[in-house]
């Protein structure tokens, strides 16, 4: 990026335009005018992002396969997991509900560990992702539905309050569901669109060279 004449970049608060300078790794650029974090260059961004989704890929098919918690009352025993919840919902008619908890638990986080592995799986094997910008464009506009952590909390209180009238046994996908809650944050913090952008950008000036 030696080679390369500074850009300008407009902060996202207050609009002033700023150059795009080089950064050390780790360190941030913020706006002079109002303070806002422009940009930052993020240690290794795509690897670790990338090792962050492929664990978080695993650990929601786990989530989405084995039951949530269990009820037992009367030594009869009833699993539930989350698609069965959602369909549980829907078919006792509270279907707004059932509605969010599929988009926010499930569709979300499906589109978003998907759009991430598709982007950062070719730059991690030095190929050019097939449409990138759709991908990009993709985790830019499901970036506010990323709720699966709302989702926990919700069933947390729900297994608290079941104690009192039931026996409630945890299941494996709950535990998946904690697990998958840090790693997509993780994978959040770690990746750097401006990185991707960098990547590309370098990539296709070696093609065309």
């Amino acid at each position: 990026m030696a080679d390369r004449p500074a850009q300008l970049i407009a902060c996202h608060e207050c609009d002033l335009l700023q150059r795009d300078i080089p950064l050390n790794p780790g360190c941030t650029a913020s706006c002079r005018r109002c303070g806002a974090v422009l940009y930052r260059n993020a240690t290794d961004s795509i690897n670790r992002t990338l090792a962050y989704t492929l664990a978080a890929g695993i650990l929601f098919v786990v989530a989405n396969s084995f039951p949530i918690f269990s009820i037992e009352v009367s030594g009869d025993r009833s699993a539930i997991t989350l698609f069965g919840a959602v369909r549980a919902l829907w078919e006792q008619g509270v279907r707004t509900i059932s509605v969010m908890v599929f988009i926010t638990a499930i569709l979300v986080p499906c589109l978003e560990l998907f759009s991430l592995t598709a982007l950062l799986l070719p730059l991690k094997l030095d190929l050019v992702p097939p449409k990138y910008t759709l991908f990009m464009r993709t985790l830019q506009f499901i970036e506010p539905w990323g709720m699966v952590e709302v989702f926990m909390l919700g069933v947390l209180v729900s297994l608290v309050k079941l104690t009192n009238n039931f026996r409630v046994i945890p299941g494996f996908a709950l535990y998946s569901f904690g697990l998958l809650t840090l790693l997509i944050a993780a994978a959040a913090a770690s990746f750097s669109a401006r990185d991707i952008w960098n990547r590309l950008d370098e990539m296709m000036r070696q093609e065309g060279a």
